[in-house]
């Protein structure tokens, strides 16, 4: 495991909390071990916002849950899943010393809207940090009745640590398109903080996403739930509008170094279903032989999140870079020529390295427009500032990686029958009350009150409406979904 002091060096360098980083530290070794089992390996699909966190782009919101479609329903049970994850924790702790202790694990099926089984689970983990009291804890969603349009891909999840398994992590995930389709699927369903963020994160980085496969997949997700496929003007309408306004900063704030205001997020939400219709303009790369700097052709800024302290860089590039990726002014202090000392509000395009070795940032200066090269090692500080802007160019530092990765081979260490047994304690923690339950949520067709069950039954009790008169309406239409 590695110490405490790698955790808040990262978290210095992405301008996060150390206890966020510290789950994403342990959320890579998890899915080691689901990789490396052969009951997992090959039959659960890894989606969501962690997977394109992991899979697909670093420069992008923290994430604290694992979601999986479960290829093999024979998993979605509790006693399967306890078996799984006991064999799985013991030897994530073999290989990694992250501790997992058997009480702080909990499992539960339930059966969703649609009737079917789907399981969640929680495990408590001791980590770098060494928490000692009310242990953090990683939560699973794992549902075997999605429908899976496009083959997975098996990528390699991101581990930005110095223990990272031998031979990499490859996990089996959702492809870009499916999970883009998925996100925008539920985004006009449920209208949540993180789908908006999502969206739109994934709209800027769709490069070369086809797009008849990809308006294939969304319409098979919508069918499949049963709703039409989204459109600009049902989402502009929808009651759940304000909602989503109000929980924007409340719901994700603590997973990104800056948060983008709401409005530069809805507000671009036009370009996407433009760009859905029809092909888009390519924007223009940056001039950066206008600016005379010999650049080296062949350098590229490491694809995914990047120790630069450890190449002897002390500026914040990282947070450079989400910003850049947020389309986030930064606000930098930087040494010129002279000496001189001073601040200015950029808006980041791209590093670049020069043939000498000197590395360059690469912006426009927000305050007049004009095009700027800084060198790194003049950079004192970089904030991420809530002032988004709109691209001139394209923005190079947030399309580092390639949107597709070859595939690359399954660990050396796959997983061995002989675990050892458990060293940790026997002792089983009770659930707590309606754990992994969903809570439906109904609205009242005449008054709009909202009401929250625990079983899928629209009959209202008795209420009043919120100007305080009696309400005749019994009858509820269903909303959404929360756990």
């Amino acid at each position: 495991m590695i110490g405490k002091e790698e955790v808040l060096g990262f978290a210095r360098e992405v301008g996060l909390d150390p206890n966020v980083v510290e789950k994403d530290y342990v959320l890579g070794w998890m899915l080691a071990g689901i990789s490396s089992h052969s009951r997992t390996q090959d039959t659960w699909l890894f989606k969501g916002g962690t997977c394109l966190k992991k899979c697909y782009f670093e420069t992008y919101r923290f994430s604290e849950d694992l979601d999986f479609t479960l290829l093999d329903s024979s998993c979605v049970d509790e006693a399967v899943l306890r078996q799984i994850f006991s064999e799985i924790t013991q030897w994530v702790h073999d290989q990694s010393g992250i501790e997992l202790p058997e009480s702080e694990r909990a499992f539960e099926a339930y059966v969703n809207p649609r009737g079917k089984k789907s399981a969640q689970g929680r495990i408590g983990y001791r980590g770098p940090m060494q928490r000692q009291a009310s242990l953090p804890r990683i939560r699973f969603d794992l549902t075997d009745d999605e429908r899976i349009v496009l083959k997975g891909e098996r990528r390699r999840a991101h581990h930005p640590y110095s223990d990272e398994p031998e031979g990499g992590i490859a996990v089996l995930a959702y492809c870009f398109e499916e999970l883009f389709a998925e996100k925008l699927r539920a985004l006009a369903e449920r209208q949540r903080p993180r789908d908006l963020y999502d969206v739109v994160h994934l709209y800027r980085r769709a490069v070369d996403l086809n797009r008849t496969s990809f308006r294939t997949t969304l319409a098979a997700k919508c069918e499949f739930k049963d709703i039409p496929v989204p459109t600009i003007e049902g989402l502009f309408s929808s009651p759940l509008h304000a909602e989503l306004r109000e929980d924007w900063d409340q719901m994700l704030a603590h997973q990104l170094a800056a948060l983008p205001p709401f409005e530069s997020s809805w507000n671009e939400l036009p370009s996407v279903f433009a760009w859905l219709a029809r092909e888009d303009v390519v924007p223009r790369r940056f001039a950066i032989s206008s600016l005379g700097a010999d650049i080296d052709a062949a350098w590229r800024a490491p694809a995914m999140a990047h120790s630069w302290r450890a190449d002897g860089i002390a500026a914040p590039l990282e947070i450079v870079r989400f910003a850049a990726a947020n389309q986030l002014c930064v606000d930098l202090e930087y040494r010129d020529e002279q000496g001189r000392v001073g601040s200015r509000l950029i808006e980041p395009y791209s590093l670049r390295r020069t043939k000498a070795g000197d590395i360059l940032l690469y912006a426009v200066r927000s305050d007049n427009g004009q095009d700027r090269s800084y060198r790194v090692e003049r950079i004192l500080a970089a904030r991420a500032t809530s002032k988004s802007f709109r691209p001139r160019y394209e923005v190079e530092l947030s399309l580092a990686a390639p949107l597709k990765v070859a595939e690359i081979s399954r660990p050396a260490r796959t997983w061995s029958p002989s675990v050892r047994p458990s060293r940790t304690s026997t002792r089983t923690k009770p659930y707590s009350r309606g754990f992994g339950q969903p809570r439906y949520i109904f609205q009242c067709v005449s008054c709009g009150k909202r009401f929250e069950h625990s079983r899928y039954d629209s009959t209202l009790r008795e209420h009043k409406t919120r100007s305080g008169y009696p309400c005749s309406s019994r009858i509820g239409s269903f909303i959404t979904t929360k756990y």
